[in-house]
This record gives C-alpha cells, sequence and structure tokens, in this order.
C-alpha cells in the first residue's frame, strides 16, 4: 500500500501539496513533524505535515520527500487548528502563517550548490577550447574548493542571472547541481575545563606542580582551578578561569596539550533568569480583591473578560494573582503586550515574583534564542508564563489557562505587512477557546468594539476606577498655543505655561516626560523662496530632516540625501524647516537647560536589541532628568518620579484622516497622563493645542469615557464603521498608474454587481506612491445580518477572478480583513 504526506510549504499557495513517504518513514511520521521536500525545479524546504493518508494526487505525480527533520513533532494539532481559521478568517494562505509562526531557523531552505562533474577533468580548464569567460570562471573557482553556492557564483560573475550559465555547463557535462540543506539553528555550547582523570589521585599532583615550576602562568592557572572547585561544585567554564587566574587562551592550551587539563563543552540554554523568585506576598487592596472577584464571577459566565482600570490603578497585581492560580493547576499563560518597550519592566516585576517560570519572546530577539523558547513552551520544559508581542499567539502551547492581554485597545496589535494580516487580540480569544481557557483584556480605554461587546453582553465586565494607594489622578490642563503666541509668550515650540511648569518640576528634583508624536528633528524643509520642498523619489511623501546625522530621510523607504543648504528648484540660500520632531524639542531643550540630563526614546534610539531597557533602566535610576518620545512613551510604563507629563501638540493627533482618529487620541492622551504622579504627590499634565474646545480634548481632561464612547458609537452608527459593521479593504499595488486605475475599476464594478451597497472607491489613500509603487484602496463594509462567510467567498472569488486576467497579473492585490 501506498502512503502520502499533505503538507504544508512555506509559500503563499492556497493549497496543501501532497508527497509519497516509503513504508518506513510512513511508520516514523507523525502530523506536526518538519520534512524537507522538493518544491519547484531545483527547491528544496522545509514543510510540515498536515494529514496522513493513502490517497494519490489527482492532478500531478507526487514526488517523494527528501528527508524527515524531526523525531517528534514541532507543531501542535492546536496551532494547525489556529491556522486555519487565521486563513479561512483573514484570507491568507497556511504558507504565509507558517513563514511567521516558527522560528526562522526551524524552517531550513536549501541552497542550491554546484560541484565539479566526475566525468570532467577540471585540470584542463587552460586547454579547453569550449569555454566562454562566464564558464572559465566558475570553473577556476571549483579548482580552488570543490562546492560553490549560488551567492558565491553571484559575486564571481558580477551579475544577477546566474541559472542560465548554470544549467548550460549541467548540459555539457562540466558540473553538477545539487542542492544542501542550511541547518540554521546551533545550540549555543559553551567551554569548561577539567584536571585530567590521570591526575584525579592526589599522589600524582606534587609532582604535577613541581613540572610546572618554571611555568609561573600555567601553575597559576592550575592552583585557580583547585581552589575554584573546592568553593563550587559546579562546573568550572574557560571563560571563569581565564578571568580569576588573569591568564591568556595560550596558558590553558599549553595546559590541554600536556594533557594537564581537559577541554569539553555544555550546551547553555541562551534564555535563562539568573535570579531568584522573591517570595513576597501582593496585597491586594480592597478595590483590587473587587475587581478579582469580579473577574472569577465574570469568568463563570463568559470566556473573555474586560477589565477598565484607570492608569496607575495596579492592575498588573491582579494579573499576577490570576496567573498564580493558573500556574498553580499546572497549565501556562501567554501575557501579550502591543510594545517591546513594554516587556522590559514587566519582565521584572512578574520574574520577581514567579522567577524562571517567565519566557520572553519578540522580535529583537535573536533566532536562535526564539528557537529556545519555542522548545522550551514546546516540552514543557521551562516556564509556564510566556510575555510577548503580538507572534507569541503563535507559540506550541500544551495545555493553556489563561491569555491577558494587555493595554488591549492598542492598534500595534493588529499585524499590517506582510500577511498574515491577523490582529492578535481576536486571534488570542480564539486560541484561549481551542483549549477552553479564560482570556482577560486589560485596559485604561477600551476600544470602542470591546466596549460594545461588553454592552451587548458578550464580554464579562470588572473595573477598577481609583489609583493604587488612592493616589489622586494627574490635573489636566489644555494650553492654549494660538493665545499664547498672540501673547508673544512662546519660546521655541514651548509655551510660558509648559516651560515653567518644567522648571518647577526639575527645581523640586521630579522628572519630565514630554510627548511629540513624530520623530526626526522636522518633517518639511521649505524654500521661503519658491516654497519648493524636498520630496522623496520613490514616495509621495516630503523628507524629514534629521539633525544627529545631518540628513533629509524618508520614513517609508528609508531613502536619505544629505541636508540641503540651498533650495534644489531655485537655489536659494533661503530655506526653512516647517513643523517638529522629537529631535527638534529634544535640541531646544539642551539649550533650555544646559546642565539637565536629556534623552530621547523613538524608533531612531531603540534600534539595537537593549537600547529600550538602558533608556527605561536609566530614567528608573533618575539619571534622565527629561524623556522626550514618541506614543512608546505612553503605555503601561510605571516611572515613580515623573511630576509632570507635557503634550507638544495635540491637534496632530486629531486631524488625521481615520475614523479612528478621535477614539485613538482619547485613549493615547489618557495613556500619556498616566504616566505623571504615580506617588503620593499629584501630577500635572500639560496639553498645547490651537483648539482647546475640541470635545475630544474636553473629554481627556474630565476622562470622560462613557461620554466619548457614547459619540464615537453614534458617528459609526451613521457613517456605517465598526463595530456596527465589519470591513474588508482590498488594496492594490502596481508601478504603473493607468494599469493600476484600469484593474482597481474592473473588481470594484465586479463587487458593485453582487454587494450593490456599501462598496466605497477605488480610492486613493493618503499616501498614494510608496517605494515607487501606486496604491489604490476598495473599502467593502458588511452589516451584522449580512453571512461574514458569504462575503468572504464572494470577496475571495473577486480576487482570484481578476488575477486570471492577464492585463491585470502585474498588479499586486492585498486582502485586509478588519483593516483598522
Amino acid at each position: 500500500m501506498s502512503f502520502f504526506i499533505d503538507v504544508i510549504v512555506p509559500l503563499p499557495l492556497e493549497q496543501r501539496f501532497t508527497y509519497s513517504v516509503t513504508d518506513e518513514e510512513h511508520e516514523r511520521l507523525q502530523i506536526g513533524m518538519r520534512v524537507a521536500v522538493p518544491f519547484g525545479k531545483r527547491k528544496v524546504y522545509t514543510s510540515i505535515v498536515a494529514k496522513i493518508h493513502s490517497t494519490p494526487p489527482v492532478r500531478y505525480e507526487a514526488k517523494p520527500v527528501e528527508e524527515l527533520l524531526d523525531e517528534s513533532p514541532t507543531v501542535t494539532a492546536y496551532q494547525l487548528k489556529l491556522w486555519k481559521w487565521i486563513a479561512d478568517y483573514y484570507l491568507c494562505t497556511e504558507g504565509e502563517i507558517l513563514k511567521s509562526a516558527l522560528p526562522s531557523a526551524l524552517l531550513i531552505e536549501s541552497e542550491t550548490v554546484i560541484e565539479p562533474h566526475p566525468d570532467y577533468d577540471i585540470n584542463t580548464i587552460d586547454e579547453d577550447k569550449h569555454l566562454n569567460d562566464s564558464e572559465y570562471l566558475i570553473l577556476q573557482a571549483l579548482q580552488k574548493q570543490s562546492l560553490l553556492k549560488i551567492s558565491e557564483i553571484t559575486l564571481i560573475l558580477d551579475r544577477k542571472t546566474i541559472f542560465p550559465v548554470i544549467n548550460a555547463m549541467a548540459e555539457k557535462g562540466l558540473i553538477l547541481i545539487n542542492q544542501e540543506l542550511n541547518k540554521q539553528y546551533k545550540p549555543k555550547l559553551q567551554k569548561y575545563i577539567k584536571l585530567s582523570d590521570h591526575y584525579s589521585s592526589e599522589t600524582e599532583l606534587p609532582g604535577l606542580l613541581e613540572s610546572l615550576e618554571r611555568a609561573n602562568k600555567q601553575k597559576e592557572a592550575l592552583l585557580k582551578l583547585f581552589s575554584l572547585k573546592a568553593q563550587t561544585k559546579k562546573p568550572i567554564s574557560l571563560k571563569v578561569l581565564k578571568e580569576e587566574a588573569g591568564v591568556s587562551d595560550s596558558v590553558i592550551k599549553s595546559l590541554v596539550d600536556k594533557s594537564i587539563f581537559e577541554e569539553y563543552h555544555i550546551k547553555k540554554d541562551r534564555i535563562q533568569y539568573d535570579g531568584d523568585s522573591s517570595s513576597h506576598q501582593i496585597n491586594l487592596n480592597d478595590y483590587q480583591t473587587e475587581a478579582l472577584e469580579d473577574i472569577k464571577n465574570g469568568f463563570n459566565k463568559h470566556p473573555v473578560c474586560l477589565l477598565q482600570g484607570v492608569t496607575s490603578s495596579g492592575k498588573t497585581e491582579v494579573y499576577i494573582k490570576l496567573i498564580e492560580k493558573v500556574i498553580r493547576e499546572g497549565k501556562q499563560t501567554l501575557y501579550l503586550l502591543p510594545e517591546i518597550a513594554l516587556t522590559t519592566q514587566l519582565i521584572q516585576r512578574l520574574q520577581d515574583y514567579f522567577g524562571d517560570q517567565v519566557l520572553v519572546y519578540h522580535s529583537k530577539y535573536s533566532v536562535n534564542e526564539r528557537v529556545e523558547v519555542y522548545r522550551h513552551v514546546l516540552n514543557g520544559t521551562k516556564g509556564k508564563i510566556v510575555i510577548g508581542a503580538r507572534s507569541s499567539i503563535f507559540l506550541p502551547f500544551q495545555d493553556l489557562g489563561l491569555i491577558v492581554v494587555d493595554e488591549s485597545h492598542e492598534s500595534s496589535f493588529k499585524q499590517f505587512d506582510p500577511a498574515p494580516r491577523y490582529h492578535a487580540r481576536d486571534t488570542a480569544i480564539v486560541l484561549a477557546s481551542f483549549f477552553k481557557a479564560k482570556t482577560l483584556l486589560g485596559t485604561a480605554t477600551p476600544s470602542v468594539e470591546s466596549f460594545h461587546n461588553v454592552k451587548q453582553d458578550k464580554y464579562a465586565f470588572a473595573q477598577l476606577t481609583r489609583r493604587y494607594g488612592n493616589v489622586i489622578p494627574p490635573k489636566i490642563e489644555l494650553v492654549d498655543l494660538k493665545d499664547q503666541q498672540r501673547k508673544q509668550k512662546m519660546t521655541g515650540h514651548f509655551s510660558e505655561t509648559l516651560l515653567n511648569a518644567i522648571k518647577e518640576t526639575l527645581k523640586q528634583g521630579q522628572q519630565v516626560i514630554l510627548f511629540q508624536n513624530r520623530r526626526g528633528f522636522s518633517p518639511i524643509l521649505e524654500c521661503n523662496t519658491c516654497g519648493h520642498a524636498p520630496q522623496c523619489p520613490n514616495c509621495d511623501v516630503s523628507l524629514t530632516y534629521h539633525k544627529h546625522n545631518n540628513t533629509l530621510r524618508c520614513h517609508y523607504c528609508g531613502y536619505h540625501i544629505a541636508m540641503q543648504t540651498k533650495c534644489m528648484a531655485c537655489g536659494s540660500n533661503d530655506v526653512t524647516t516647517k513643523g517638529f520632531g522629537t529631535e527638534q524639542i529634544e535640541t531646544e531643550l539642551h539649550a533650555m537647560f544646559e546642565d539637565k540630563v536629556i534623552k530621547r526614546m523613538d524608533l531612531d534610539t531603540t534600534r539595537g536589541k537593549y537600547a529600550y531597557e538602558k533608556i527605561i533602566s536609566a530614567f528608573e535610576n533618575r539619571e534622565i532628568d527629561i524623556l522626550v518620545g514618541t506614543q512608546m512613551l505612553t503605555k503601561g510604563l510605571d516611572f515613580r518620579h515623573v511630576k509632570l507629563v507635557g503634550v507638544m501638540n495635540a491637534d496632530s493627533l486629531l486631524n488625521f484622516p481615520d475614523f479612528r482618529a478621535h477614539e485613538r487620541s482619547f485613549q493615547l492622551l489618557v495613556q500619556v497622563a498616566g504616566r505623571a504622579g504615580r506617588t503620593e504627590e499629584q501630577g500635572q499634565v500639560l496639553i498645547q493645542t490651537y483648539n482647546p474646545y475640541h470635545r475630544i480634548l474636553q473629554q481627556v481632561t474630565t476622562n470622560s469615557y462613557d461620554e466619548m464612547f457614547k459619540e464615537q458609537l453614534d458617528e459609526r452608527r451613521h457613517f456605517k464603521y465598526p463595530p456596527l459593521f465589519r470591513m474588508i479593504k482590498i488594496t492594490f499595488k502596481s508601478r504603473d498608474l493607468n494599469k493600476m486605475n484600469e484593474g482597481s475599476d474592473w473588481l470594484a464594478l465586479y463587487y458593485r454587481q453582487i454587494f450593490t451597497t456599501n462598496v466605497l472607491g477605488p480610492e486613493f489613500p493618503a499616501i498614494s506612491r510608496i517605494r515607487n509603487q501606486y496604491h489604490k484602496n476598495i473599502l467593502i463594509k458588511i452589516p451584522h445580518d449580512q453571512s461574514l462567510a458569504k462575503t468572504k467567498a464572494y470577496v475571495k472569488a473577486g480576487v482570484d477572478k481578476f488575477k486570471s486576467i492577464a492585463q491585470f497579473r502585474s498588479i499586486k492585490v492585498v486582502v485586509n480583513v478588519d483593516p483598522y
């Protein structure tokens, strides 16, 4: 009987592929294991076994698998089930999900290699008259090394299209083409030193020391090894011995060569926690205890509970109590956060309490570190608690008991590019339902969707209305910039009110946070003579000036040029910068407060692996007086000595072409305000604006979430937006503007014939060209009484038809379900 497997290949393919397996492989195979399979002409991919059966494929001949890469499954049945749900709901393919879900080191890909053909004498290349220049160069390189990779051949020939040359050489019998699998994951091995077994008896030692009488450094290393062995029972690493004895590698090597020392390796875990979990008990106050009881009671009725707790109300302590209960039951917990910046403080708090039970998973970790966390979760060997950004929902949980989604209103939980374009909050709820686990959504400012679900009795609800330790909420004031400018009370971008507040706060020895939601120095460089502003040649945006490296840079494609002292259009020297970013605020502060430490926290300053930690811990330890930053600063960070928070310009948040702009502004400003005055003394928040009478700003000053929710819901009912309508956005991308216009009009017409109403577009977005590709959108709104599954089926059918039309093949189509 023949056996076959259906596999998921890490490519955007609609269907799974079928391969044949031998009887022996069939006995070893399990669903979820990794296998290397040939795909296409000369590629081998790591794929996941999704089904084992005995039905041959109808349309093609099943190829045999190359090799089995696992002894036991790498992917669990729960993961496969989740991938299927994401593929169906977000209209993407399982291959795209596989690429996101597994650390890339587990997805071995082949590298094509060539070697000389055994029938061809490589030494005769100088006499061979039939070789062209490219073939001669390749064979000459093969004389020096027996194998050449494709990447190496590209460098030798200095061109991209090299396959025609290689194919021609293979046909002439000059070379053989093979596949070599790159096994990317390497365990971290640490070198340890021990005394050779020959000298283990004490009678040998005096003679040994005598033999080293002239080699003082070697004798020192030997004596240090003895003293370290007396102090600790643990193995002694090479690094520790060198540091303690103050000797070099060559000294140790000499002792190894004399067979006095022996070297050996131990596999070291990259992810480890060296501290002890402090057993300090968390004592909840009455409000927290009440909220905890409400959550537990809510979980009896609903699998999802929304916890609305004002900033600094002690939500984390409530989470810890819930996690503790789940861990006692022997189950796992997933703690989702929107930003890597947040993990820094939280890991410390959770590790203090749970010790090495805590694992961390996010994109700033190296590939090998992510593999180790993945394996720990899969084997259940270590760490019952996983803290991570959105990608951690793809980890191979065995027995999940609770998912905590902190700051659940955050838009960072939505993945925009590349596919799968999933929302981690919604996916977490589905993942928890597979395990019959509970999901807790924690936030100070719930999203309109989540709060609407509470009103519809789909979610349970709990509240924390007081700050921890009965700390008074900060005093929020609006500063009218128009009025300050009229009275000439502005210094740079600082109003007199804000400047005096900063001086007063610093005089008291307290810290200041300033928020400006734009990085760089200035978003526009403008000529005062002709009005020209330098634009990015690849995108429809102006270049942003970055002072620290004196460049004009595009924030979309990375294009940059040196700062221009003359206008590029008319040659005038009269050029000025308009608008301001975090860098300009930092520069102005340095001029005004020369003796203070001022730092910036935005995408430019947090590129390194530990960059977040360095800035946050320096601010916590009061080494920084003023911290300027973008929205990274706004979420969940707990600084005890911040008395003043300043928002440089609230209008840039409000005047944004997005139906969520007002909701997001409210959330962001309330979150920023929450960083102030988290101890006994009342904090102060100053929001600079040209429009102090704006409804949203008034609601922020009184913290009236209910009023904001009611207004937003009425507006969305009127204009047919979520949560009352579902949305699917179809984006077209092409370098050819005319072709894209034609294609988008064709598909919009197709959808209008099926859905007679609620099809908007095609329309250009605010930035219509990025990386030399034009963008255009169609928006489909789906009322609640319309079948979501059927709508998606029609949307998918339309995209498939569109792709089958030859003239539209060059247009890329992206389908985004729940796009905002």
